[in-house]
């Protein structure tokens, strides 16, 4: 049974029938799914969950599909709060979490999104999806297709990672290496889909993906005993995730679930691709383009989001702001924090504890709060610095020069 009432439209408030093949509203902007929120506060109780499998698909009750029978499933579990012991000594803060979504199949939070979006395709009755990606979402666009029997196509920036294009290709995507950005490989999605009789899946085009997304934040919430930390920092590209938490925080607060509390919510991005954080300095709703973006962090260099108000909308509701770094101090976070806590993060979630050192020089953050930094991959995708040496066993080993 499913608890959706409709889809909204983010912008007017218009309404549009649930159960539905549906991309953008009628004003070109995302489409939000309601619930029947009384129902589902009558429906089920906190400790029902309890009695459920460890997986996201637990929180059925706050997801779109008519049968939880129906879902694509490739393992999804609950993933883990690791505790950084380094950040917070060397930070003075009091508590230091870090999600790692990693340990999602295909290695990163886009299957969240995903397995939803596909979900919803297969029970609508779609058969062909289409995406622009720089790297992980194809990726898991290509493995849930392949599970629901979908066929999938995705569009990457030719200097998308190669780990990331060959493995879309392997679970079965055709896939396109094209000489452009995220948002010219999106243009290609939107004008073929009228040739190709392809569904554009691209990030907030379609009503799902936010929904697979909303899932981080209500297993936060779960994880930290129904309440939420201080603040939560977010590397943004699209901000699926971010507007995705904060719905779900809402929504919790609705059923009865969580107090008014809630925490800040930090935009991290690149000082390379940083629309966002532009957008909020100057006190926009929008984010025009970014011009000749360039990050080593490929999942946060998006010139242009198409649900940047609501992204923006959370950051000031939440009473949060919006910062960028640098490509330098994101790889030197990602090599202290492996050394000092064993935690290998990829390129994106290194970017938020350079934003939580930041914050913390700058005293946004201290001894008083809990904040959480999501590592939105594993870091195992990403090119590594070599620091072995070589040992010559034709030759006596010399024990005391390898200290």
């Amino acid at each position: 049974m499913s608890f959706v009432t409709h889809l909204e439209c983010s912008e007017t408030g218009e309404h549009y029938p649930r159960g539905t093949v549906q991309n953008l509203s009628r004003t070109g902007k995302p489409l939000l799914v309601r619930y029947d929120l009384a129902a589902i506060r009558k429906a089920v109780t906190r400790d029902d969950l309890l009695r459920r499998a460890p997986e996201f698909w637990r929180y059925t009750e706050f997801l779109p599909m008519q049968d939880p029978a129906n879902a694509v499933r490739l393992g999804e579990v609950m993933t883990p709060l690791l505790p950084s012991r380094y950040l917070e000594r060397s930070l003075g803060i009091g508590s230091v979490l870090i999600k790692d979504e990693g340990r999602l199949p295909t290695g990163s939070f886009k299957a969240r999104g995903l397995a939803v979006a596909v979900t919803m395709a297969r029970e609508l009755g779609l058969t062909r999806l289409a995406m622009p990606t720089n790297g992980n979402a194809g990726a898991a666009l290509a493995a849930y297709c392949a599970a629901a029997g979908i066929e999938s196509y995705v569009f990457c920036p030719d200097d998308t990672p190669d780990v990331n294009v060959r493995e879309i290709s392997f679970q079965g995507a055709k896939t396109f290496l094209a000489n452009g950005l995220i948002n010219d490989c999106g243009r290609v999605v939107g004008e073929g889909k009228e040739a190709m009789a392809w569904f554009d899946a691209s990030t907030l085009k379609e009503p799902y993906r936010i929904e697979g997304k909303k899932t981080m934040g209500l297993e936060l919430a779960e994880q930290l005993g129904w309440r939420l930390p201080s603040a939560i920092f977010y590397p943004t590209g699209g901000g699926t995730g971010l507007i995705g938490m904060w719905k779900a925080f809402a929504e919790l607060g609705e059923v009865g679930w969580l107090d008014d509390a809630r925490p800040k919510m930090i935009v991290v991005q690149s000082e390379g691709c940083a629309p966002i954080v532009k957008a909020w300095q100057d006190g926009a709703d929008h984010a025009p383009v970014w011009q000749n973006a360039f990050t080593i962090a490929a999942g946060i260099r998006v010139p242009v989001a198409i649900g940047d108000f609501l992204i923006l909308r959370a950051v000031r509701e939440s009473n949060g702001w919006a910062t960028a770094v640098s490509d330098e101090h994101l790889l030197q976070t990602r090599d202290a924090v492996a050394k000092e806590d064993g935690i290998l993060l990829c390129p994106e979630g290194a970017a938020t504890v350079a934003a939580l050192e930041i914050a913390a020089k700058e005293g946004r953050v201290g001894r008083t709060d809990e904040v959480v930094l999501f590592n939105c991959a594993t870091g195992l995708k990403y090119p590594l610095p070599a620091g072995h040496q070589h040992l010559d066993l034709n030759q006596p080993v010399d024990y005391q020069a390898l200290g």
